[in-house]
């Protein structure tokens, strides 16, 4: 099957929802990985009509790992309001309705709980058996939507969020402790209302990205994704004191460009250096297509107030993921899907080594579509670990699990779990240690 039919198959939503145990494992699944792998992203009900891909429905893929078996696989549709009732997102006051959402576009475990996230609106709870819980706003002390990219720093264990409202135009940045609580949202006033997607985090500082993406109500009105490019709204980061809630946001300028997902971020003295996968511009003529990527570098001079740009590879490429554990400290590897510059499926998992430049790549063969890769650590090293993904196979129209050692991507994997049907084109997923919730 050509790459070009295998991209089409593999962002086909499926229709049903099934469960598996005790499935086939080729190689050995490291017995240490005991939990679940669980990835998020949109799966319209069969008879809707989403508008765009941002816009279906939440599905849950799950394979459950213990003592080197793989023991479950389900997947199961995330029953928010919008998927149970219908229910609209804009009341007809107006005003919107935070407890409705798609839950389609990531999924955290943190507090003891589950969440499935989208950034327009309020968490859901959902089971380790991919139940849906229900709306959860931190005991009501939520007011504002919250991210899809919720960072936690690895020194405290806090939660650290953001979210843009509509209505007005303002940026909400949560801090939720190691338990659960929600500690403080603060209010940020932004120029416009924009596609902020992901933000940053150091150890004293978070930083945002105001980028020319914006809200446009019409495309809306017209059952489309309600965002466009904006050649007047310029691009620019916002460095935000974590310590010191009463000082002003400062705002340094960049070249025009869009970015869904930063790799991490660190500080160097009086400078932060942030990686990220930038778009030099996104959806300037519709926003059913994606441009090509570079991976790209912004070195934030907090004494001069300017920031300098460098492109770190220019293959195009999309979800960087890092060892988690070094969340808002010098990191040195990262790990990304290759995205082909026609649109095709691409094949390839890239791994970075961002120190001297050099990448190497573990390529599945043809046909076959990998997602994006989660690190899971197996030792002090920061590439000491697994990469685990989801892989397609247009040959079999089936998908598998798989899991690489992250010390040298270019071996064969150490495990392929065959699974028994397709998981479609998705977007991020994470793993979910045993112990990590309560259910």
């Amino acid at each position: 099957m050509g790459s070009a039919v295998a991209a089409a198959a593999y962002a086909t939503p499926v229709s049903a929802e099934i469960e598996a145990f005790d499935l086939p494992v080729e190689g050995a699944l490291p017995p240490e990985l005991c939990g679940d792998y669980i990835r998020n992203g949109p799966n319209p009900q069969p008879g809707s009509k989403p508008g765009h891909l941002f816009m279906g429905d939440g599905m849950l893929h799950g394979v459950r790992l213990a003592n080197g078996r793989a023991t479950a696989y389900r997947n199961r549709w995330v029953r928010t309001r919008q998927f149970v009732d219908h229910a609209p997102y804009i009341r007809m006051n107006g005003t919107l309705d935070l407890s409705v959402g798609s839950a389609n576009t990531n999924i955290i475990a943190h507090g003891n709980r589950l969440l499935a996230l989208v950034e327009s609106s309020f968490p859901t709870e959902v089971t380790r058996d991919l139940a849906t819980t229900g709306v959860y706003d931190f005991d009501g002390r939520l007011k504002a939507p919250f991210s899809a990219h919720p960072k936690t720093d690895p020194r405290t264990g806090e939660l650290h969020g953001f979210g843009m409202q509509l209505r007005p135009g303002a940026l909400s940045y949560h801090r939720i402790d190691a338990g659960g609580t929600l500690l403080e949202s603060r209010n940020i006033p932004v120029r416009g209302v924009t596609m902020m997607h992901d933000f940053a985090l150091t150890e004293r500082y978070a930083i945002f990205m105001d980028l020319p993406v914006v809200f446009d109500t019409m495309l809306g009105l017209r059952g489309k994704f309600p965002y466009k490019w904006s050649d007047r709204y310029g691009a620019r980061l916002g460095i935000v004191d974590r310590a010191n809630p009463a000082a002003a946001v400062r705002w340094l300028d960049i070249e025009p460009c869009y970015v869904f997902h930063v790799f991490n971020a660190f500080e160097d003295g009086e400078q932060i250096v942030m990686d990220v996968v930038r778009y030099k511009e996104l959806w300037r003529n519709g926003n059913d297509s994606f441009s090509p990527t570079t991976l790209h570098r912004f070195t934030i001079d907090l004494a001069a107030g300017r920031v300098s740009e460098a492109t770190l590879d220019e293959r195009s490429s999309e979800f960087p993921r890092i060892d988690e554990r070094l969340t808002g400290s010098r990191h040195r590897y990262g790990y990304t899907v290759a995205v082909s510059a026609t649109g095709e499926g691409a094949r390839e998992l890239r791994k970075h080594d961002l120190a001297d430049g050099t990448s190497t790549e573990h390529s599945f063969g043809a046909g076959c579509v990998p997602g994006e890769a989660v690190f899971v650590p197996a030792g002090t090293g920061e590439d000491a670990g697994w990469l685990m993904c989801y892989v397609y196979d247009a040959a079999l129209d089936r998908s598998s699990f798989v899991v690489l050692d992250a010390s040298d991507i270019t071996k064969p994997p150490v495990a392929v779990v065959p699974l028994p049907a397709r998981v479609p084109l998705g977007f991020h997923g994470n793993w979910i240690a045993a112990d990590a919730t309560r259910s």
